[in-house]
């Protein structure tokens, strides 16, 4: 038998109990259960399926079709949320069988938790169907439904009644008494925590502010910033650093005339270059008139 496939039967009287666990493909070893399955109700457990792909769909149609033959009459029960997706999807994938119990997904988005509900068919009601409320075992919570209730409940429709429910349930009691838990929680694969560590991992940091600093003359600079500026660091700009209600370009606590201490180099340089232009321009003009 395959690690990913794994199957067991058991007899009573004329109710033969299969489970299958693990993955159906196109490993699977369903042709060898044939000769192991007689005539009589055939109760078959798929709560442990975790996946079927195509090839496990065809033959499992095709086995399921030779049981029936046979003289079994299926009964499916616990069907996982992939075999419930099957159900919905293939027209043919329950054969004349039904549908008894199965599993309803589930999600708590403040614990980031999965949960699985056992559903009984009977149990549902008619049309429309809903969700029976689930609660989260960790924050105790409502969990939100990991599906749409019209397309996972849509197999519900074409449902019939099991003939001898009673007989039934004594089997599944015998060969899977489980422990007396409808739910079963199931680990988000891949996710990740959403603790603050994970947190503070994952989000891009950060480049502090720079940093202002007094010197002993009044104001200082650093590497990138301009003469007489009162903002250090590389790339810094004027406002940050300020501290609200006071004016840009001012160290908090300092003297009314910081600013203008600050920027009267900047003044004075602007003043000679005007005066430079103006001679200039007078020079030209005289030269000008004493050409003609």
């Amino acid at each position: 038998m395959s690690q990913k496939f794994q199957a067991t039967v058991h007899q009573r009287d004329d109710v033969t109990f299969v489970k299958l666990a693990g993955v159906i493909d196109e490993d699977n070893e369903l042709s060898d259960l044939v000769d192991k399955i007689g005539k009589g109700t055939c109760v078959i457990d798929l709560g442990e399926v975790e996946r079927i792909n195509s090839c496990g769909v065809r033959d499992w149609v095709n086995w399921l079709g030779k049981i029936e033959s046979a003289g079994a009459e299926v009964v499916l029960v616990e069907c996982s949320p992939a075999i419930v997706a099957q159900i919905n999807l293939v027209n043919n994938f329950t054969g004349k069988g039904v549908v008894k119990s199965f599993y309803v997904p589930y999600f708590c988005p403040e614990c980031d938790e999965e949960k699985v509900l056992l559903c009984e068919t009977a149990d549902m009601g008619p049309p429309p169907h809903e969700p029976p409320t689930c609660r989260c075992d960790e924050c105790d919570l409502v969990m939100d439904f990991d599906d749409m209730p019209d397309s996972y409940f849509a197999f519900l429709a074409n449902q019939k009644k099991i003939a001898d429910a009673g007989k039934v349930d004594q089997v599944i009691s015998e060969f899977n008494p489980g422990d007396g838990e409808k739910s079963k929680i199931r680990s988000r694969v891949g996710s990740t925590s959403l603790s603050g560590a994970s947190l503070s991992s994952s989000l891009p940091s950060v480049p502090s502010l720079p940093s202002i600093s007094r010197s002993s003359a009044g104001l200082g600079t650093g590497a990138g910033s301009r003469p007489g500026s009162a903002f250090t660091g590389t790339g810094s700009r004027p406002g940050f650093g300020t501290s609200p209600g006071s004016n840009p370009g001012t160290l908090p606590g300092s003297p009314p005339d910081a600013r203008a201490a600050a920027v009267a180099p900047r003044s004075g340089a602007v003043v000679y270059v005007l005066v430079g232009v103006l001679v200039l321009a007078i020079v030209v003009l005289g030269v000008l008139l004493f050409a003609k």
